[in-house]
């Protein structure tokens, strides 16, 4: 945590280091010459790294904490029996169940028996209650919308949600006259569940070598397939076979600022675009931007000449704009003209529907060829923005 610390209080100092080069070089215009410009991108350079090695460490300290925690507990007492016994899939016996099919082609009998309280509809096997909460950590660290989204899991069908369309009023009465009616009009917004899958190959040589952890692997492989399409499809989905994205043009976020360049940002447009969202959801609201709009708002300045981007120096938490917290992904638009480059709202207000349950299916035949065996991986999402109020977005001049 140390180590943390030190680089985090070194990322700011560098941070100063370069506004202070760039404040000192612009010229009359406002502009840099092409050689000070290439030592402001090498700085501005050296923060965007130092911001990545953080994320590791940190990544990493949390990886340690949960790999410390102790697997048992001492018995201190007179064994007695059980009576919070795991069951269904989040015994032990279907977990051992469920693996040792994974690396059998040929499971007994009883270990089929062990697994028919988590079969599939399609006729794999649906992963073990333990196992699933891994895969969901493992997304969250993949995918930043989930860490910003509200998610909700179901276990069948679409659902509807509720939302208040138009708000009923209060009107001056005279004495003893009437009141009239005022009342709230209701719609609703149906989230449903879309398949998304992945294929895995491991050789044979692999799962039998007792040494090589099939979990984590999958895990692993799973969270970092699975979670870019669904970040891909949270930003960007049209709703077609797939969720509708925060960028959709007619069910997505509103629009809070249009640039006057088809290139560029200036402070206004940020501070008009901070502005547009109502001051309940500015309380909870993230900009989320690409890496290349960032570089942009690095240079802007408020009207009392101070920098509106501030390098974080607490553990844990992000880089700020104009005091909320901002995050990047890499499909968020980047800036040219008609494109949506930045949105700021309270992304709470985008729900992330999960249908309870992620299967695996162990292919023995498909690769047999070529001495792999293939694990399918499936899992039904969807995701909608609830309340379009909640996030705006600046888009830039067509």
């Amino acid at each position: 945590m140390n180590k943390i610390l030190e680089l985090r209080e070194k990322r700011a100092k560098a941070w100063e280091a370069a506004k202070a080069f760039l404040d000192s070089k612009r010229g009359t215009n406002g502009l840099l010459s092409a050689e000070d410009t290439e030592t402001y991108e090498k700085m501005e350079a050296d923060v965007v790294n130092l911001g990545k090695e953080i994320d590791r460490l940190e990544r990493q300290a949390a990886i340690d904490l949960e790999l410390s925690k102790p697997v048992n507990t001492p018995i201190k007492d007179k064994p007695v029996a059980d009576e919070d016994a795991k069951t269904g899939r989040a015994s032990n016996e279907y977990k051992k169940a469920f693996w040792n099919v994974m690396r059998s082609k040929n499971p007994r009998y009883d270990v089929v028996n062990s697994l028919q309280v988590g079969e599939d509809s399609e006729g794999g096997y649906l992963v073990p209650d333990e196992f699933e909460r891994t895969l969901i950590e493992a997304l969250e660290e993949e995918n930043v919308f989930r860490k910003l989204a509200k998610i909700i899991t179901t276990s069948s069908g679409d659902r509807k949600i509720p939302v208040v369309a138009t708000k009923g009023t209060a009107s001056w009465v005279d004495e003893e006259g009437p009141i009239e009616e005022s009342d709230d009009a209701f719609t609703q917004v149906s989230i449903g569940a879309y398949k998304l899958g992945t294929m895995i190959k491991v050789s044979e040589e692999l799962l039998n070598d007792s040494v090589f952890n099939l979990e984590s692997y999958i895990a692993k492989e799973f969270a970092r397939r699975i979670g870019a399409k669904e970040e891909e499809a949270f930003f960007g989905g049209d709703g077609d076979g797939k969720p509708t994205g925060i960028f959709h043009a007619t069910a997505g976020a509103q629009i809070g600022v249009t640039t006057a360049s088809a290139t560029a940002i200036t402070i206004d447009e940020i501070l008009d675009l901070f502005y547009s969202l109502k001051s309940p959801y500015r309380k909870r609201a993230t900009f989320v931007v690409k890496v290349a709009p960032v570089k942009a708002i690095r240079k802007l300045k408020d009207g009392n000449g101070n920098y509106i981007w501030q390098p974080s120096i607490t553990a844990g938490t992000p880089d700020n704009i104009l005091n909320r917290p901002v995050v990047t992904s890499a499909y968020v638009p980047t800036i040219e003209a008609g494109a949506k480059t930045i949105a700021f709202g309270d992304f709470g207000y985008y729900w992330v529907t999960d249908r309870q349950g992620r299967a695996f299916k162990r292919l023995n035949e498909l690769y047999a060829t070529t001495g792999q065996v293939g694990f399918m991986a499936t899992q039904r999402v969807d995701g909608k923005l609830i309340l379009p109020e909640a996030i705006k977005v600046l888009k830039q001049k067509a």
